[in-house]
């Protein structure tokens, strides 16, 4: 059995520990309610404009924008991976990296070659330890998703995409559910999906299927005209997604951190009292043992 001393110094390092997570807490927790509130504000422009997108697919414009042409064929794809740059928040990272470990797999197999872009220093540090071909990357992304940073980063495969390079864009991400639930998402970009689900909805939006779904054919008036106005309405659609995309996985990573240090110093606060109980049991017993010698001591005098 361990030392009372040892005990003392254990029952410290933990309560320093317990510290640094409770402070932790109440960090994630205060930019988590910032994180939330700048994520749903965002979630209705998201909504429509790849509503808009999906319409536009269905639509007979005079002008073809090369984000509409679907490929006959795919031969390579880029991938947008968005994680974050700090650990400590759960499985959130492990679950975005196991996804898109998977989808890389499953491209290779059918001989299809991937190149990627990273949003996060966790995934460009994993993509590179897998030897994925990395041809941009953005770290440091801060607390608010700055536009500017992710469309520059974004710019590679962008330009590969329109020269023919690769056949399709994906983005993953972690959508935001709720504060204790956030799942990963892998979800075409480029050309503009057909699909009618929404990617950043979360299970209490399920009614908002119907702004997207539509039985109908779209066709559309432009002013001044079409190539003017769908340029423009695509490059929002890139834009609007692939910030909500970050302000998505932020308002997760806060979530995911509060929760997971709220576990760590709730884990520490029962380690304490293993540690405080067993203390007590040993000084106890040295105390015992003292108290014997005494006595057997006087007894021999």
């Amino acid at each position: 059995m361990a030392g009372i001393k040892e005990i003392r110094t254990k029952i410290k390092s933990v309560h320093n520990t317990r510290k640094i997570t409770k402070a932790m807490e109440m960090v994630a927790a205060s930019k988590m309610r910032k994180a939330q509130e700048r994520m749903r504000a965002g979630r209705p422009y998201a909504l429509k404009v790849r509503a808009i997108a999906s319409h536009l697919m269905q639509a007979n414009p005079d002008y073809t924008h090369p984000y509409m042409v679907e490929p006959a064929k795919l031969s390579a794809v880029g991938i947008v991976m968005v994680t974050t740059d700090k650990g400590l928040c759960g499985g959130l990272n492990t679950n975005i990296s196991r996804l898109v470990l998977a989808r890389i797999k499953e491209f290779e197999h059918q001989g299809v070659r991937v190149q990627a872009t990273a949003l996060g220093s966790k995934g460009a540090g994993l993509l590179n330890r897998v030897g994925a071909n990395v041809v941009s990357s953005e770290v440091q992304l801060g607390d608010t998703p700055n536009l500017e940073r992710l469309i520059g980063a974004m710019k590679a495969q962008i330009d590969d995409f329109i020269n023919g390079k690769i056949d399709a864009v994906y983005l993953a991400t972690s959508r935001f559910i709720n504060t204790m639930k956030q799942e990963p998402s892998f979800i075409r970009l480029l050309p503009l999906p057909s699909g009618l689900d929404d990617p950043f909805q979360s299970d209490s939006q399920a009614g908002d299927d119907e702004l997207i779904a539509s039985k109908y054919g779209w066709d559309y008036l432009y002013e001044p005209d079409s190539k003017t106005v769908i340029d423009d309405l695509l490059m929002r659609y890139v834009e609007g997604l692939i910030y909500q995309a970050v302000a998505e996985n932020m308002a997760s990573e806060q979530s995911a951190r509060m929760v997971a240090m709220k576990s760590a110093s709730d884990n520490a606060k029962k380690v304490i009292g293993d540690l405080e109980l067993v203390y007590n049991k040993t000084r106890q017993a040295a105390i015992t043992k003292e108290i014997s010698e005494i006595v057997g001591g006087a007894a021999a005098v």
